[in-house]
């Protein structure tokens, strides 16, 4: 109980950085956007129809009740409609999303698994050769172009010049509908196909993602490490894994926690806009590469304001959590 209320006194707190994300959102988008008015119309479009379609845009309303417009759209989800295929914003989000979640789930939940285990083994061993090893891996996948990452993974393991192992681009399609076909057949296609078309795009999103992870985490790590409490393990004789993971990683917790959650706006709703172009994954980043070269405004608008509030919500999420990690921790202060 004292959790929910918590939640919704942080919620109320939140609504003057809510108006404040979103008007820079509409100022940027919307406000000061590109106008639509042309690329709806053509060309050869007369000046009466460039008035009425203006004025049903609402290009000919002030300031405020543009905005106000705005608002109404991002609180019942309705952006209107795409100016590309005239499909429903909303249903494009809603076929769209859950395919960059199946594909930047596996990266994320990696990633930051792995920071961890390698920040804890670099901080174990700080200093010695495990931890320059580690270092020099992580500054190598920060230095990396993200992109030269994405091409060389593809060539290495999706081409005929390297282990061609995996397809080289698209998505999961629906199984043959045979007669005979079990539901266990049905989920094992999906299951294996899954994992072929998504393991060189997790595979080089880790290794990108890896070094920046491990870098910060050792960082917070090694400070822990510097504690009063460590250091009268250590005089005793006490220093160990059982030390580094029962209380050093426990405390450290608080700052690993915020850089994960913060990042789970992106990977809900942003997408990754170079991993679903070079593999032809039809996910919302995908969506919104195509929509920024089409001048496609309904369906940018709808990211990047999505995007904006959940961080918002991330940010409110991340004081629950911390109560959850460190009882101490009170929700009145």
């Amino acid at each position: 109980m004292e959790t929910l209320q918590y939640a919704l006194r942080k919620l109320i707190y939140s609504i003057p950085l809510i108006f404040g994300v979103t008007m820079i959102s509409f100022v940027l988008m919307v406000y000061f956007g590109p106008d639509i008015t042309y690329s709806m119309l053509g060309k050869n479009a007369t000046d009466q129809q460039i008035v009425e379609l203006r004025e049903q845009l609402g290009y000919n309303l002030p300031f405020i009740e543009r905005y106000f417009m705005f608002l109404k759209e991002l609180v019942t989800f309705d952006f209107g409609s795409s100016i590309s295929s005239g499909e429903k914003v909303t249903s494009i989000l809603g076929k769209h999303v859950p395919v960059s979640i199946a594909v930047a789930l596996p990266s994320f939940i990696l990633s930051n698994v792995f920071g961890v285990t390698l920040a804890l083994i670099a901080a174990f061993h700080r200093g010695k050769a495990w931890d320059k090893l580690i270092m020099v891996f992580a500054v190598v996948g920060m230095s990396v172009s993200y992109l030269m990452v994405v091409i060389a993974f593809q060539v290495i393991f999706s081409t005929s010049y390297g282990f061609n192992w995996f397809p080289v681009q698209g998505w999961v399609e629906p199984p043959p509908d045979y007669p005979d076909i079990t539901f266990f057949e049905i989920i094992y296609y999906y299951w294996y196909y899954y994992w072929a078309y998504v393991a060189v795009p997790t595979m080089a999103s880790v290794f990108v993602s890896l070094g920046y992870n491990t870098r910060f985490f050792r960082a917070v790590i090694v400070e822990e490490l510097n504690r009063d409490y460590v250091r009268t393990a250590k005089a005793y004789g006490v220093y160990s894994w059982k030390i580094m993971v029962k209380h050093v990683l426990k405390n450290a917790l608080i700052p690993i926690s915020t850089r994960i959650i913060i990042t789970l706006p992106f990977v809900i709703i942003a997408g990754n806009l170079v991993l679903e172009k070079f593999f032809g994954i039809p996910g919302i980043g995908l969506v919104t590469y195509d929509a920024i070269t089409n001048g496609d405004l309904p369906i940018v608008k709808a990211v990047v304001t999505c995007t904006a509030v959940l961080y918002v919500m991330a940010l409110i999420f991340t004081d629950i959590v911390y109560k959850m990690i460190d009882p101490r921790i009170s929700y009145n202060r």
